[in-house]
C-alpha cells in the first residue's frame, strides 16, 4: 500500500502539469481543470492498491481525467459535437493504454500555455508563485505553505482567489504572440526566479537555504527551456540558477551559518551544475541577439565560477557587466549589487559612495542587505564603530534566523576590537527609546503611536547609535524616506513623537528642527449609501470581528480610534454601552447580536484583536495584549485595510470605502 502511494505521488509530480494543461484546453477553466485532475488522482489512490499500477500510469491519469471532463461537458450541455467525438475516441481505449489524443507538440504547447496562464500579470505576485507551484509543480497547499512559512489556509485562499480572477478576467488559454510574448515570458521568468531565490536565500525562518524550492525552480526552468528553446533569456535564467545552485553545499557552515562567497570552499561547488550552466550559456551564444537581464546575471555567475580562488575573481569584468545590467534593469537591488562589485574592483570608497546614494530610496527602507553591504564597506575602510551600527541595523531588519546570527556575530567582533561610541557618548538610541516608552502615564494609543515612530528611527539609524550623536539631518532623511509621501496627519503625528522624545531626552539639538509641520486638509467623509450598507451587513461569510466592528461604528457614530480602544471588561452588554476615556460608546441591536460571538467567553483585554500573536521583539504594552489569547489589539491601519478590501466591489470607483464613512447620515 505504501509503495503504491509513493508511486502515485511520484507520477503526480511528473504528470500533473501535462494533465491539468490538457484539461484546461478542453474545459477552458484552469480551476475546473485542476479539480478534474484531482478527481483522477483520487481514483488512482482508490483503485491502484487493488488493481495494481498500470503499465502507463500517466496515460491512465490523463484518460480518467478526460473522461470526467467529458462527463462535465455533457452535464453542462456544451460543446456537443466535440465531446461526442472525444467520448467515442476515449471509450475505445483501455484505461492503461498510452494516451494519443494529442500530439506531443500539442501537449507541450498545452503545458506552456498553462505556465503562461499561471504567471499571468493580472494576478498578484504571491498568487502567481502559489499557482505555479500548484499547477506545474504538483505541490500541495500544505507543501507550499511549509516552503514559504505561512498557513495552509492562506495558500488555499490565495490560489482560490487567483483562479477566480482568471475566470472573471476571461484570461484565454492560448500562447501570446508578438510584443505580448516578451512581456508574458518576462512574468514567467520572474516567478521561477522568485521561487529559486526564496529557496537559495530564505527571507524568513531558521534555515538559510530551502533546497526543495531551489530544485523545483530548476525543474521549472529546465522545463521552460524545453518548451521555449529559441528564447535566450530562458536559457540565461537556467544558466544563472544552475551556477548559483552549484554553490549550495558551500554556502553554510557546520551550524547552518552563512559563509560569504569569498570565504567558500570552492572544492565543494558542484561541477555538474556548473557544466550545465555553461552549456546553457553556450545555447544563449548560439541563439545570438542582445543579452537581456538574465543573460547578463548569468554572465556574472560565470565569472565567479571560472575563478579558481576568490582572489582570482575578475571583479572589473563583473563591475562592467553590472553597468550593462543597470542600464537594462535599473532597480535599487541591482544598483546595490553593482556597488558591491565596484567596491571590490575599485576600492571600498567607490562602493560606499554608490551605497550612500541608495540610502534614501524608500524601496530599500527595510532591506537588510543595504546596511549589511554598507557595514562591510565601512569595516574595510577601518570605520569599525560605524560598521558595527550598520551590522546591528541589518540584524534587526532580517527575518532569517541564520542571517541574523551571522550579522550579530560580525557586530560583536567589531565591538570587541573597538572602544564603542556608546561607551564614550552615553546612552544609545535603542536604550533611550525603551526608557521613553516605559514611562508611567502614557495611554495605550499614545504609546503605540510613539513606538511606531521610534521603531522606524531605530531601524533606519541603528539601535546602537549614540543618542548624543544624532542630528536633525539624519532624522529628516528618515522622515523623507519613510513618510515623505504620507498624509499630512501621519507626518505630523510622527513629527510630534520626535519632538516629545527630544524634550524628554533633554538633547542639545532639536531632532525635529528639519521637519516642518504640514497643513492638514481633511476632506469630508460622505456616508456610505444605505443600499450599500445593507449589502455589506448581509455578508455573513465575513469574519465576525469585521462585522461587529463595522456595525458598532455605524450604530454608535463614534470615532474609529475610540471604538478600537474598547476593552472587554468595560462593556455593559445589558445597557448596550461601554466606557472609553471620559465618554460612552453605545450601540443597537445589530451590534448586540454579534458581540457574544465575538467575545467567545473572553472577560478581559482588547475587544478587537489582531489575527496573530506578536513576535517577541515587537511585544506591545500590557494594555494592548489579550491575556487569554496572547494576541494584540487590532490596529487602525489593519482595520482600515480590511474594510477597503471588503468594500472595493461595492464602491463604484473601485477604491473601497473608509471606516469614517460608516457614520450614519445626519
Amino acid at each position: 500500500m505504501a509503495d503504491v502511494h509513493r508511486t502515485v505521488d511520484a507520477v503526480w509530480k511528473l504528470e500533473s502539469a501535462r494533465i491539468v494543461a490538457g484539461l484546461t484546453r478542453l474545459v477552458h477553466d484552469v480551476g475546473l481543470a485542476e479539480e478534474l485532475a484531482q478527481d483522477a488522482l483520487v481514483a488512482a489512490l482508490e483503485q491502484w492498491p487493488e488493481s495494481g499500477v498500470p503499465a502507463n500510469p500517466g496515460a491512465w491519469l490523463m484518460t480518467t481525467a478526460k473522461r470526467r471532463a467529458i462527463d462535465h461537458i455533457r452535464r453542462a450541455q456544451r460543446l456537443d459535437r466535440k465531446h461526442e467525438q472525444l467520448a467515442r475516441e476515449l471509450d475505445t481505449r483501455q484505461q492503461d493504454a498510452p494516451d494519443q489524443s494529442a500530439e506531443p507538440d500539442a501537449e507541450q504547447n498545452d503545458v506552456l500555455r498553462l505556465m503562461f496562464i499561471s504567471c499571468h500579470p493580472v494576478l498578484p505576485t504571491e498568487a502567481r508563485v502559489a499557482l505555479t507551484l500548484r499547477l506545474l509543480g504538483g505541490l500541495t497547499a500544505a507543501e507550499i505553505a511549509r516552503a514559504f512559512l505561512t498557513g495552509e489556509q492562506r495558500i488555499v485562499q490565495r490560489m482560490a482567489a487567483a483562479k477566480r480572477t482568471l475566470a472573471e478576467e476571461r484570461v484565454p488559454f492560448d500562447l501570446p504572440a508578438g510584443a505580448e510574448l516578451a512581456e508574458r515570458l518576462s512574468s514567467v521568468l520572474e516567478v521561477i526566479y522568485l521561487i529559486f531565490n526564496e529557496g537559495y536565500s530564505a527571507t524568513a525562518g531558521d534555515d538559510l537555504i530551502r533546497p526543495g524550492l531551489c530544485l523545483e525552480a530548476l525543474r521549472l526552468g529546465r522545463l521552460l527551456a524545453e518548451l521555449a528553446p529559441h528564447e535566450p533569456e530562458v536559457h540565461g535564467l537556467v544558466a544563472l540558477m544552475e551556477i548559483q545552485a552549484s554553490r549550495s553545499a558551500a554556502r553554510t557552515g557546520p551550524s547552518g551559518e552563512p559563509v560569504p562567497l569569498h570565504e567558500q570552499n570552492r572544492g565543494r561547488w558542484d561541477p555538474l551544475l556548473i557544466r550545465r550552466g555553461f552549456t546553457a550559456m553556450l545555447r544563449v551564444r548560439d541563439l545570438g541577439g542582445r543579452p537581456g537581464p538574465y543573460v547578463l546575471q548569468a554572465a556574472i555567475a560565470v565569472c565567479h565560477a571560472q575563478a579558481r580562488t576568490a582572489e582570482d575573481t575578475d571583479w572589473r569584468q563583473i563591475a562592467t557587466l553590472y553597468e550593462a545590467l543597470v542600464r537594462l534593469l535599473p532597480t535599487p537591488i541591482v544598483q546595490l549589487n553593482r556597488a558591491v562589485a565596484v567596491g571590490m574592483a575599485h576600492g571600498p570608497e567607490a562602493g560606499l559612495a554608490l551605497v550612500d546614494a541608495l540610502t534614501a530610496d524608500p524601496t530599500l527602507r527595510d532591506y537588510h542587505l543595504l546596511p549589511s553591504v554598507r557595514g562591510d564597506l565601512l569595516a574595510r575602510l577601518g570605520r569599525h564603530d560605524q560598521a558595527r551600527v550598520e551590522f546591528d541595523r541589518a540584524a534587526a531588519l532580517t527575518r532569517n534566523a541564520a542571517e541574523r546570527a551571522f550579522l550579530c556575530r560580525r557586530a560583536d567582533e567589531l565591538a570587541a576590537t573597538t572602544t564603542t561610541a556608546a561607551a564614550a557618548h552615553g546612552s544609545t538610541l535603542g536604550q533611550a527609546a525603551q526608557d521613553f516608552l516605559a514611562r508611567d502615564g502614557l495611554d495605550p494609543a499614545t504609546a503605540r503611536s510613539y513606538r511606531q515612530t521610534l521603531r522606524r528611527l531605530c531601524l533606519a539609524l541603528g539601535e546602537q547609535t549614540p543618542l548624543a550623536a544624532l542630528t536633525a539631518d539624519q532624522v529628516a532623511r528618515v522622515f523623507a524616506t519613510a513618510w515623505g509621501t504620507a498624509a499630512a496627519t501621519t507626518w505630523n503625528r510622527h513629527r510630534s513623537a520626535v519632538r516629545s522624545f527630544t524634550a524628554w531626552a533633554e538633547l542639545d539639538v532639536d531632532l525635529a528642527a528639519g521637519l516642518d509641520r504640514r497643513a492638514e486638509t481633511r476632506p469630508r467623509a460622505h456616508p456610505i449609501d444605505p443600499a450599500v450598507l445593507d449589502q455589506l451587513f448581509s455578508r455573513v461569510d465575513l469574519p465576525v470581528r469585521e462585522r461587529t466592528l463595522w456595525r458598532l461604528l455605524h450604530e454608535s457614530a463614534a470615532g474609529v480610534t475610540a471604538v478600537l480602544s474598547l476593552n472587554v471588561e468595560h462593556l455593559d452588554l445589558a445597557d448596550r454601552r461601554a466606557r472609553t476615556g471620559n465618554t460612552w460608546v453605545t450601540w443597537r441591536s445589530g451590534t448586540a447580536h454579534l458581540l457574544p460571538e465575538l467575545l467567545a467567553g473572553r472577560s478581559r483585554g482588547p475587544l478587537f484583536l489582531a489575527d496573530r500573536r506578536p513576535a517577541p521583539a515587537r511585544m506591545p504594552a500590557g494594555g494592548d495584549l489579550c491575556p487569554d489569547t496572547g494576541r494584540r489589539r487590532l490596529s487602525y491601519e489593519r482595520a482600515e485595510y480590511l474594510f477597503k478590501q471588503a468594500t472595493k466591489p461595492l464602491d463604484p470607483t473601485g477604491a473601497g470605502y473608509t471606516l469614517r464613512q460608516l457614520k450614519p447620515r445626519d
